[in-house]
């Protein structure tokens, strides 16, 4: 509350209070309290509180100080009873049967496609060095029951060749059910590693992909001296119709077997290399397939 300073009036009352007291009453008062003004005596009280006020701040402080408890520190070594506890109540836990079956259903499906895609890679290695009978329906796009339609485009072409050459003449020869033939296999008859190799770039839609799950052109690819032989072919890139099926393997076949009328020879287009094959005299062995050609 504010302090306020008595005026002369007030004074002069207060006087005239004491004046009428009796000795007695005025000599029991302290003197000290006496001769001190009011005001005095207030500024005196409230300096008291306050340094009252301070110092049980200052005991608070200290207290809470001396009350605050260290962080807690991890042990050293862990509790090995305390972590068999711990796992033990991991194994009770209650498991969602629906979670647990719709995993086994994704790992089941997962092996199943893997191992489609490892045999179906399998068989085209097989197939494309002549130990394994081709699919029938490699033949599809060309072949049908007339016997105007049974000459199938074969490619002669050389592990020697560059290989994007060799995949765009896979390409090619995937839209008309073409064969691509060579004489031997690099490094030897007796190293498949590197056949397999070159089978897979050349087959391989996308040339930065690996392994097994990896996209492949539906050409057939076969290791045949025999088919070489039989129309002296001495330079490739080389093409010519064969009757017939040319994809069994050699070893079942021999000299008898039946070959192309014409051969051409020419680093050229697979397109190319058919209309010449025609203008040479073959246009009836060339026409349906120059015509599924146009219609790609």
């Amino acid at each position: 509350m504010p302090i306020c300073r008595r005026s002369a009036t007030s004074r002069a009352l207060l006087l005239a209070a004491l004046a009428h007291y009796p000795a007695s009453v005025r000599a029991s008062e302290p003197q000290a309290v006496a001769e001190q003004p009011t005001s005095a005596n207030a500024r005196t009280r409230i300096q008291d509180q306050g340094d009252a006020a301070m110092e049980r701040v200052k005991r608070a402080a200290a207290k809470a100080k001396a009350s605050t408890k260290a962080s807690p520190v991890l042990p050293s070594k862990a509790d090995a009873g305390a972590e068999r506890r711990a796992f033990e109540g991991i194994n009770r836990r209650k498991q969602d049967p629906a979670m647990a079956d719709r995993v086994k259903a994704d790992v089941a499906a997962a092996r199943k496609a893997l191992a489609i895609e490892r045999e179906t890679a399998s068989r085209r290695i097989a197939q494309a060095l002549g130990l394994e009978q081709p699919e029938e329906a490699a033949l599809a796009g060309v072949v049908s029951g007339s016997s105007a339609n049974q000459w199938v485009p074969l490619l002669f072409a050389s592990s020697s060749m560059p290989v994007e050459t060799l995949r765009t003449y896979a390409g090619q020869l995937e839209q008309v059910g073409g064969v691509m033939a060579f004489r031997g296999m690099p490094g030897g008859m007796r190293q498949v590693g590197p056949m397999a190799q070159l089978s897979a770039a050349i087959l391989r839609r996308d040339p930065g992909c690996e392994g097994p799950a990896c996209a492949m052109r539906d050409v057939q690819l076969i290791v045949d001296p025999l088919v070489f032989r039989q129309h002296r072919v001495t330079q490739v890139p080389a093409l010519a119709m064969i009757p017939g099926d040319p994809t069994r393997p050699y070893c079942e076949r021999d000299e008898a077997s039946p070959r192309a009328t014409h051969l051409v020879l020419g680093d050229a287009a697979l397109s190319g290399l058919l209309e010449e094959y025609g203008r040479l005299g073959g246009k009836a062995e060339v026409q349906d397939v120059l015509a599924h050609m146009a219609r790609r």
